[in-house]
């Protein structure tokens, strides 16, 4: 790939400053982690008040956008999958987070899981990230990374309430 901007040029496009949630990218280390931290929580707090269909739709417009962004920012910077690119783990966050309630446990539990599933990338999510080109492929492991989480997340506060039931009837 060939890269017609400079670098200042670059940072200043909308695709760029989008697919960086502006300038959440750069940071020297740990960007996924701190894109979670600083724009998903934030924007989970937000969404999570309303219904799982209209989150699914905001999040998969989200998602849409992402994609976009995400494959103009790695032709501009002439690299795949840069690490500039975190618009993919609040999409991946958020859809973890789809119909979860809005509370401590379950944002702490969708951020661990969350990152959990998107460090260690399960099948078929390394699959994905190895072989998926451009900024579907940036997009699609982390949101399959989300999806795992939301499953598994459901099953630990559903599992974690019943038996909280069965203590209190005791």
């Amino acid at each position: 790939m060939k890269i017609s901007n400079p670098v200042s040029q670059i940072r200043r496009s909308l695709s760029y400053r989008l697919a960086s949630l502006f300038g959440l990218g750069e940071v020297p280390a740990a960007q996924g982690t701190v894109a979670t931290l600083v724009a998903g929580i934030p924007c989970f707090l937000i969404a999570g008040r309303f219904l799982w269909q209209v989150q699914l739709l905001l999040f998969t417009i989200l998602a849409g956008i992402g994609w976009y962004v995400s494959h103009k920012t790695e032709m501009e910077l002439g690299r795949s999958d840069p690490g500039e690119i975190v618009i993919d783990e609040l999409c991946g966050y958020l859809f973890a987070m789809i119909g979860h309630p809005v509370s401590f446990a379950s944002i702490l539990s969708g951020f661990l899981l969350f990152r959990l599933f998107d460090i260690w990338k399960p099948w078929p999510i390394g699959l994905i990230d190895r072989k998926l080109p451009g900024g579907a492929g940036v997009m699609a492991d982390d949101i399959l990374a989300g999806i795992y989480a939301n499953i598994l997340g459901l099953i630990v506060i559903q599992t974690i309430n019943y038996l909280l039931g069965l203590v209190g009837d005791i």
